[in-house]
C-alpha cells in the first residue's frame, strides 16, 4: 500500500508540475494566435515540470503521508540493565494524507474516462455544423465578415463558428442570408449557436440534437430565435467526416 500510494503521489505531482509549467509559460508569453507556443510550452517544457513534480510528489509521501506511531512506555528501574533496547517503532501511513491523495486520482481518472467516452474518439468523429442565418427582410447583413460572431456552446465548451471570406453571404427571396461553419467533437446534452453582429441584437438557438447525433445530409426547417421581435432565422444539417 506505501508503494501505490507513494507512487499515485509522485504521479499527481508530475501533472500538477506539467501543466503548472506549462499554463505558466503560456501565460506568460501572451495571446497565442497560431497555438504554436501552447504546444511548445506543453511538450516541450511541461516534461521538465513533469520531472520536478515527481520528485515534490514522492517528497510530500514521506515527509507527510509516513507518521511515525507512539514509541512504548520507557523501561522501569527495575529492569536489569542489560536489557536489549527497544526497537523503533515503524512508521504508519497517514490516513488523511492516503484520503485526499485516492481522492484527487479517483476524481482525475473519473474526469478522463469521461472526456474519453465523449470524445470523437467514441463518437462519429468530427462532425461539420453548417449554418444558415436568413435575416428579416428589413434587416442587411454587415459589410465584412469580420463584424459577425457566431459561437457554438457544446456542453459549455464554445467553439466559434467560421465564415468563408468569399461566399458568406447569400440571398433567399429578397432576405439576406448568413453562411457559416462549426466542428462539433464531443457529447453534450445541449447545444447553443449564439449569433451577435452589428445593426441587430445577440440572439440564440438552441439546436434539437441528440447527445451523440447521427449525420443529417438534409437542412432543418427554419427556425426563428426567440430573443428578439425581428427574429433571425436559422436551419442547419450535420455532416461527419466517418
Amino acid at each position: 500500500m506505501r508503494i501505490v500510494l507513494g507512487f499515485l503521489s509522485g504521479v499527481l505531482g508530475m501533472l500538477a508540475g506539467w501543466f503548472g509549467l506549462a499554463l505558466l509559460l503560456i501565460a506568460l508569453a501572451g495571446p497565442d494566435r497560431d497555438g504554436g507556443v501552447a504546444m511548445g510550452a506543453f511538450f516541450n517544457i511541461g516534461p521538465l515540470g513533469a520531472l520536478v513534480g515527481f520528485g515534490a510528489g514522492a517528497w510530500l509521501f514521506v515527509k507527510f503521508g509516513l507518521a511515525t506511531q507512539s514509541a512504548p512506555a520507557a523501561a522501569t528501574l527495575s529492569e536489569p540493565a542489560s536489557s536489549p533496547q527497544l526497537a523503533a517503532a515503524p512508521a504508519r501511513i497517514s490516513r488523511p494524507f492516503a484520503i485526499a491523495v485516492l481522492a484527487i486520482a479517483g476524481g482525475l481518472a473519473w474526469w478522463a474516462w469521461y472526456e474519453f467516452i465523449r470524445s470523437p474518439y467514441l463518437t462519429h468523429g468530427y462532425m461539420t455544423l453548417a449554418l444558415q442565418f436568413r435575416l428579416p427582410p428589413d434587416l442587411k447583413p454587415p459589410a465584412e465578415a469580420k463584424d459577425v460572431q457566431i459561437v457554438l456552446d457544446e456542453g459549455g465548451r464554445l467553439w466559434p463558428a467560421y465564415l468563408n471570406e468569399q461566399a458568406w453571404r447569400g440571398h433567399q427571396g429578397g432576405r439576406a442570408v448568413i453562411l457559416a461553419s462549426a466542428t462539433m467533437m464531443y457529447k453534450a446534452s445541449r447545444r447553443v449557436v449564439t449569433l451577435s453582429m452589428a445593426g441587430a441584437p445577440s440572439q440564440s438557438w438552441t439546436l434539437d440534437l441528440a447527445s451523440d447525433p447521427e449525420p443529417m445530409p438534409a437542412y432543418t426547417a427554419w427556425r426563428p430565435s426567440g430573443d428578439a421581435p425581428e427574429a433571425i432565422e436559422l436551419n442547419y444539417r450535420l455532416t461527419a467526416d466517418r
